[in-house]
C-alpha cells in the first residue's frame, strides 16, 4: 500500500487539524445551528445578524468538512501498516481468519458460481399447455 499523500507528499500525522479541533467545530457548529433559525423567527433579531450567523454557519460547515476529510485520510495513512489487532480481542479477527483460510476459500462456504443453489425450482413455462390456461 502507497503511503497517503496531502499536498504532493508523505501525510505526517503532527501537521494540521486533530480531533480536538475537529470537536470544537462540531460544537459550535451545532450551537449554530440551534441559534441562527431562532434568531430569525421566535427572538425577532435583526436581520443582519440573522443574516451573519447563516454565512458562518455555513463557512463552519465547509471548513468542518475539510477537517474531516483530513482526519479521514489521517486514518488511512494509518492502516499502511497492514491489519491491526483489536487490544481486547481473544479470537482471530475476520482478517486473520481470511489470511489463514486455504486458496479455495474459507471451510464451509461454497461457491455461488460453481454450485447449483440447494433449493431450485424448475424455470416456469409460458404457453397454452399450462395448467389453468385457456385456449
Amino acid at each position: 500500500m502507497q503511503p497517503v499523500e496531502y499536498k504532493g507528499e508523505p501525510l505526517d500525522p503532527a501537521r494540521g487539524p486533530g480531533l480536538g479541533c475537529f470537536w470544537f467545530q462540531m460544537l459550535l457548529l451545532l450551537a449554530l445551528v440551534i441559534v441562527t433559525p431562532l434568531s430569525a423567527t421566535s427572538w425577532g433579531w435583526p436581520t443582519w445578524a440573522t443574516t451573519v450567523l447563516f454565512v458562518v454557519m455555513i463557512l463552519l460547515l465547509l471548513i468542518s468538512g475539510q477537517t474531516m476529510i483530513f482526519l479521514l485520510r489521517l486514518v488511512a495513512a494509518g492502516r499502511g501498516e497492514g491489519r491491526r489487532r483489536p487490544l481486547a480481542s481473544r479470537t482471530p479477527t475476520v482478517g486473520e481468519i481470511e489470511d489463514d483460510a486455504p486458496a479455495g476459500g474459507l471451510p464451509g462456504v461454497r461457491d455461488a458460481d460453481t454450485e447449483a443453489p440447494r433449493h431450485a425450482h424448475p424455470p416456469a413455462t409460458l404457453g397454452s399447455d399450462g395448467p389453468g390456461m385457456r385456449q
